[in-house]
């Protein structure tokens, strides 16, 4: 037996085999992180949803289900990515439902109570949206987002087909 040979080859092994580990932590963080985010996405589109059903609650006193599946299914994967006083805002959004189910049971509330309460849920709900806006979007799928949403909102107008139409003609 050469030491001469041995010597590098057993450097050689370790040095790979942290090279190994280190790439493969690296690797781990980076796929975790993704699930997070990607968890992040569907909550923050059902609390875009049940911001717009308490819109329409305050708006017109028509209560229509919240949704939470997302958020029961996902809560472990933003655990984990999310500090703790962010998750807290993810999480008040959700219990507001609780508030907003016994709202939508109980007619005999005084028209102000409701609108006071339904709008502190829509303030949750708005604070949670913001937050998961800024950490699992880019600033420019942000601006996308905000573009779609604009033109669809004039689209949706009325007369803007005939606009629409004039502007093609």
């Amino acid at each position: 037996m050469n030491l001469g040979v041995i010597g590098p080859a057993i450097v050689g092994a370790i040095f790979g085999a942290l090279g190994w580990l280190l790439v493969g932590l690296y690797m781990t963080g980076r796929q975790n992180t993704r699930v997070a985010k990607n968890a992040g996405r569907a909550v923050y589109f059902e609390l875009a949803m049940n911001r717009l059903s308490v819109e329409v609650a305050l708006e017109y006193d028509a209560f229509a289900p919240l949704g939470r599946s997302s958020f029961d299914r996902l809560l472990p994967e933003l655990a984990t990515w999310l500090a703790p006083e962010e998750l807290q805002t993810i999480v008040s959004a959700y219990m507001s439902h609780v508030g907003y189910g016994q709202l939508s049971s109980d007619s005999d509330l005084p028209t102000d109570i409701r609108r006071q309460a339904l709008a502190g849920i829509l303030g949750a709900q708005a604070r949670a949206i913001e937050l998961l806006r800024g950490r699992v979007f880019s600033d420019e799928e942000a601006r996308r987002m905000e573009r779609a949403q604009s033109s669809g909102a004039s689209a949706a107008q009325p007369g803007a087909q005939d606009d629409l139409a004039s502007k093609g003609a």
